[in-house]
Formats: C-alpha cells, structure tokens, sequence
C-alpha cells in the first residue's frame, strides 16, 4: 500500500500524509479485492486460508457483514454517490443470504451466535445507508431481511459487549416497523451502565476486561444507538451521559497511540488490526476531542498497518496483525474474521467538509514530550517517551478475571508489560507459562506460577510526575484444562497454590523500577521477566542485590512482529528470602539510559532517575 503515499498532504497532515483521500481508496481496495472472493450471489465472501473454530458459513457471512461496513461508510460519506456501485453489488448479496432456500442462505441468528454479531453490521449500515439501499430494496427482499434479523428478539446475549448487537438490530427493526422487545433494549442499557468505570472507561462485562473492545464497541454502538433512536427519552437522556465518557476516555486513549502508529498490542481480537481507530472516529462524530489530534491517532494507526502489510499484496486482510500470524487467532477468529477492522474506517461516514477531515493534524501526546500517567480503571501506568515514539504500560489491574480468580494467565491481559513496541509472547512454551513481562515463582519442576486474581492496590502518580502502581496475589500453578474454547482470558484447572506475592513499580521514561516481596513461607526460586523485543539490545533488566541470576531466553515465532523473540530476566538461584524487597530495573528503548540508583533503609526505597528527579517509597504506607 505504499503507493498511497502519492496521495499524502503534508501540509494538512504534517504528520501523517494522509487526508481523506487515502482513507477512501483504502477502503475502494478493500472492497474491490473481497469482490474476488465472493459467492455468484455475492451472499457470501470466503477469504482463502484455513476455515475458523466457526467453520466455512460463518466464515462466509462475516466475510459479507464486515465488508459491508466498509461499503456503507464510505457510501453514507459521500452522501450516496457510489461510482463503485458497492452498494448495489451488497444488495444481491442482502437478497440471496435472507432467502431461506438460496444455496447462499446466510447462517441464522437461531442456528449460531456468530450470526448476532454479524447481524448488528448488517443492521447499522442499512440504518446508514437507508435512503440509498433499504429504500430501493424489493419489498419481499425488506421482508425477508426482518424476517431474519427478528430471531435477535427475547434471545439470549452474553453480558458482554454483545448486548449492543441485539440494541442495534432491534432499533433498526422498530425504525422499518418490525418487531422490537423494548424490555431487551432496556436490560443491554442497564447492564451498559453497569460496565461503566472511572474517567469513562468501560469494562466489557464483570471482570476485570479492559483492551480495545473498549473503543471499538462500548464507546461505538451506544453513541450510534442514540443516532438511530433520536426523540425516544431513553437515548435523548443517555446520551450527555455517553458523550462525557466518551471525552474523558479519548484523553487517555491518544496517550496509547504509538509515534509510529501502533495501538497497544494488549488484548483479545488483535487480528482486527486498525478496529481500533473506532473510537477515535466516535469522537469526531459526536463532536468531542480536538479533530486534528482525533484524525492524527486514527491515520497513524490505520497508515501503520497498510504500510507494513495489512492489507497484503492481494488486498486482503489475513488472520494476523502485520503480515499473516494465525496464531494470533482466538478460537472463534474466521479466514472473514480481520475485517472488523473496517470500524476504523467509521470516519468516511463523515463529509469530506467535516472539520475532522479539514483541521490540521496535531501531535499525538507522545510526539509533544516524554509523559507518565496513571489510568484507574484498567490499572495501567503509562509511559510515553518522544526519542523513540513508544508508549509503554505497566498493568496493576487488568487480568481479565476477578480478584481471587485462579486462573492461568492470559499473555494478552495479566502479563506486568504492553506496549505499542513489543507484542506478549503469544504461541511456544512461553505462552504459557509466563516468562516476559512477569514476576513468577518457580515450582520444583522449573514451572512459572501465575498471578491471575491478584488484588490492585494502587495506581496514581507521585508529585514528581512518576507513575506507580501495585498489586499482590497469592502465586498459584495450574494445570488448565485444554477443551475449553480459546477466547483469550486465562484457563481453569486443578490449582496448586504458593506464597503472596507483592510487587510495587515505579515507571518514568523508559524504565520501570520493579520492587518484589515474597510473604513467608518460600521455597521457591523467584524469576522477573522484561520485555519481549526482536533485538536483544532493545530491553534490558539490571538486577538488584540478592538477584543472582540473569539471562536473556530466545524464543522462535513467540509472537506477530519477528521470527526471534529476546527476553531478559534475573531471578534468584535458592528460594527467595520471605519478607526480603527486591528490585530490578526493567527498561525497553533502542538506546539504554543510565539505570535508576536505588538506596534503601529498612522500610524506604529512594530511588534516583537519570532525569535527576527523586523518589521515596515508604513501601508500609504505600501497602497499607
């Protein structure tokens, strides 16, 4: 996709290049590879790889439903000009997938759950694209799209983030005068609000789920939902209440945008790739944020992928995150399955006069100077420095699980490090058995504990600027059982229970100082694990006393960004000492600055950065 630099706007966009103009014929790319691969109908797109966990019709429907996304936004935009005729090639496909005896028949919503999440898509681009597709469509062929979308009514919905796909369906089916159960629509906005956490983040259900499904679903649907309900009191009302979470939320979410683009590589679905501009478009819609910084983070993020292939050379997104990696697949991830990334094409819906698309682009925050925050919700401190353009985030409270869970731990939520440079060690040995970016305890036959259910303790910044966080969790191993499907949280199984474990970490510029006790009784060997990078001398660890030991282990295709994967790590060779603090610095940049000093008295950690700054932890009162 470098070929799209022919179209970049330096002066509009000092940072990026791109303007609308790319945005539109990335998607025209899009759209017109997928064409390829469609049924004679154009019912079903089937992308050639492995078929998923889901099998070949399902497969086949998300192939249509989030290509469909695509083609709505970018007609809507446009106001229904449609020189590609996306549209009206859609429309065969609307018409054979809903006939009941077509040999393209779409899978029901009362056949396969899937198909309630592929439904919400089809939904919200006829509700976008109403006055130049649902309109023109055959009557019979608007009743058989009721007639399928209709099983949505009284079925039941994970309470997850899934609630909005039956809100939307059924908000579009009242808009054509179809069926609609208000009590469904009222019980997914009541459990909404219960996701609802500090400084406007969500939850995605009852644990402690925080990643990208934050943006790309609990900030898209409800904003949307209230466009489409607009005059009932139930979305009039919620909707100051979903924009101000929304602001909020984009004050942090830019802070997670890599100078080169990069969201954070932290969470399930990654293979959606640049899904994750959705919420930054939301913003733009609903008119909060800065336009130009908004389009800056949503064409950084998109520009970082088709420039480093996604889509490939054929126009197509494969299951992985840059070139193909399928194991960065959940189990419910389908050869279709990538293009939900076309939610971060949810700002072509907007005019080409709309000021996101004319302001000048501004500077993400880690382009404007070094920064650490503290983030409450999720538990993350986070580290931006502007030599190198990366954002890093130690995670005191994410683990997706809840506290006192044992579970094991998911590479994608419970490790102690995500960052838009590095990408958890996701298939190996290692995946399972924590070794980057975690303090662990090894049991007689080398095996890592897990921290899964830990207690978050703290998560705020000092008077200095430094990050800090804490948690504490009773070290447990376990034996997971391996039939359950793979949706990207951590596994049960028979559990083995350790010591506590606490760790403290202070976090500014490139380094975290990481402080580790092991409650009495111990007869385990402690390990720190760093970060995972592609080159060994990108991330290093400088133990502290009583650490005796340091390595670097070298893992192949552990993750989506190289062939050989480089972790650091030092531990203790006897059990560690119960009661004893001990530290480490743990640091990624391409250029290592001089290590943190450390002076300790009995209960005091005094730390000096090498900015100069001091910190003292009185770790007591920190804990209490």
């Amino acid at each position: 996709m470098r070929w799209l630099r022919e179209l970049d706007d330096r002066k509009l966009s000092p940072h990026t290049g791109w303007t609308r103009d790319h945005w539109a014929a990335l998607a025209d790319h899009l759209l017109l590879s997928a064409r390829r691969h469609a049924s004679p109908s154009h019912a079903r797109i089937s992308f050639p790889g492995e078929p998923g966990g889901y099998g070949p019709d399902v497969d086949g429907l998300e192939g249509f439903a989030r290509t469909f996304l695509a083609a709505g936004f970018r007609v809507a935009g446009e106001g229904g000009r449609d020189p590609h005729g996306h549209l009206e090639w859609y429309a065969r496909g609307l018409a054979a997938g809903t006939d009941p005896g077509s040999p393209e028949r779409w899978v029901r919503l009362d056949e396969h759950d899937q198909a309630k999440v592929e439904a919400a898509s089809i939904a919200l681009v006829l509700h976008l694209t109403r006055p130049w597709l649902w309109d023109r469509l055959d009557e019979g062929v608007r009743e058989r799209v009721v007639a399928y979308l209709a099983p949505a009514i009284g079925s039941w919905y994970p309470p997850i983030n899934w609630v909005w796909f039956q809100i939307v369906v059924e908000q579009f089916l009242a808009s054509v005068g179809g069926p609609c159960s208000p009590s469904d629509i009222e019980a997914g906005l009541a459990l909404t609000d219960g996701f609802a956490r500090e400084q406007g983040w969500y939850a995605d259900g009852d644990k402690r789920a925080y990643d990208h499904y934050v943006g790309w679903a609990l900030h898209f649907y409800p904003l949307l939902w209230t466009e489409m309900a607009a005059g009932d009191p139930a979305a009039d009302t919620r909707r100051p209440a979903y924009l101000s979470r929304l602001e909020r939320f984009l004050r942090d979410a830019v802070h997670l945008v890599g100078a080169d683009g990069s969201p954070l590589i932290q969470g399930r679905s990654l293979t959606y790739r640049f899904a994750a501009a959705a919420p930054f478009w939301a913003g733009a819609r609903a008119g909060v944020g800065s336009p130009g910084l908004l389009r800056r983070a949503a064409s950084g993020i998109v520009r970082h992928f088709a420039e480093r292939g996604a889509p490939d050379d054929d126009g197509l997104l494969t299951l992985g995150w840059h070139g193909p990696w399928r194991s960065i697949a959940q189990s419910y991830s389908g050869t279709g399955s990538p293009y939900w990334a076309a939610k971060g094409l949810y700002g072509l819906a907007l005019p080409a006069d709309h000021p996101v698309w004319t302001a000048v682009e501004e500077p993400l925050p880690v382009e404007e100077g070094d920064f650490q925050l503290a983030i409450r919700s999720p538990g993350w401190l986070v580290s931006g420095t502007r030599a190198d353009g990366v954002v890093r985030v130690v995670n005191h409270g994410t683990d997706h699980a809840l506290p006192g869970d044992q579970l094991s731990d998911s590479p994608l939520y419970a490790r102690l490090g995500y960052s838009t440079a590095t990408s958890p060690v996701l298939a190996g040995p290692h995946a399972a058995d924590p070794l980057d970016q975690s303090v662990t305890l090894l049991d007689p036959s080398g095996r890592p504990s897990h921290r899964t259910g830990f207690d978050a303790l703290l998560a705020d910044t000092l008077p200095t600027g430094t990050a800090l966080g804490a948690s504490r969790w009773r070290a447990h191993w376990v034996e997971p059982g391996l039939d359950a499907p793979d949706h990207g949280s951590g596994r049960a199984g028979a559990v083995t229970p350790g010591p506590t474990l606490t760790v403290v970490s202070a976090l500014r510029g490139p380094w975290e100082v990481r402080l580790v006790q092991v409650a009495a009784p111990c007869s385990s060997p402690l390990r720190i694990g760093g970060w995972p990078v592609s080159s060994a001398s990108d991330s290093l660890i400088v133990p502290g006393p009583g650490l005796d030991l340091a390595d670097v282990t070298r893992a192949e295709d552990a993750t989506p960004l190289s062939p050989e994967t480089f972790i650091p790590w030092c531990g203790t060779t006897a059990a560690a000492e119960p009661g004893r603090w001990y530290v480490a610095g743990v640091h990624l940049g391409t250029a290592a600055s001089p290590a943190p000093e450390i002076a300790w008295t009995a209960t005091t950690a005094r730390i000096t950065w090498p900015d100069g700054v001091t910190d003292t932890l009185d770790l007591p009162a920190l804990l209490r």
